[in-house]
């Protein structure tokens, strides 16, 4: 939210026993050459971390 990062897009979500949400996982944004390479695991958010949801995009603070 500070720096208007664009982290990824959502690729899964975390459900408790419940059936509430958790988590989002976001994939991290990848470039050609580091697909076929190891790179950085997926970003985890937590569904307090999320400060506003509009049409287009989701501000979190990390």
């Amino acid at each position: 939210m500070a720096d208007g990062k664009n982290l990824g897009r959502i690729i899964d979500v975390e459900l408790s026993e419940i059936g509430a949400i958790d988590y989002f996982v976001v994939e991290k944004k990848r470039f050609f050459w580091r697909i076929f390479s190891s790179s950085e695991p997926d970003i985890t958010i937590k569904v307090n971390q999320i400060k506003k949801i509009g049409e287009d995009v989701i501000l979190v603070e990390l």
